[in-house]
């Protein structure tokens, strides 16, 4: 039952990632701080992976899913 769980999560993550290949978050930066003048900067900070990771991921969860069938037969 467990690795029916895990390989399920595992398709669920594998699809999310070759859907959506990278995303983005801000952060803002103190750029110069003068007593009462303050200077801030917003970053874009990308995270992006490959969309080959996703589907390792899926077939992972596949492959999981089908030997965790066979042992409990």
């Amino acid at each position: 039952m467990k690795s029916k769980v895990i390989g399920i999560v595992l398709i669920i993550i594998g699809i999310v990632m070759i859907a959506f290949n990278s995303f983005n978050f801000k952060t803002t930066e103190k750029v110069v701080d003068i007593g009462a003048i303050q200077i801030t900067k917003e970053k874009d900070n990308p995270v992006a992976w490959s969309p080959i990771v996703g589907v390792v991921l899926l077939i992972g969860g596949i492959v999981v899913i089908v030997s965790s069938r066979k042992s409990d037969s």
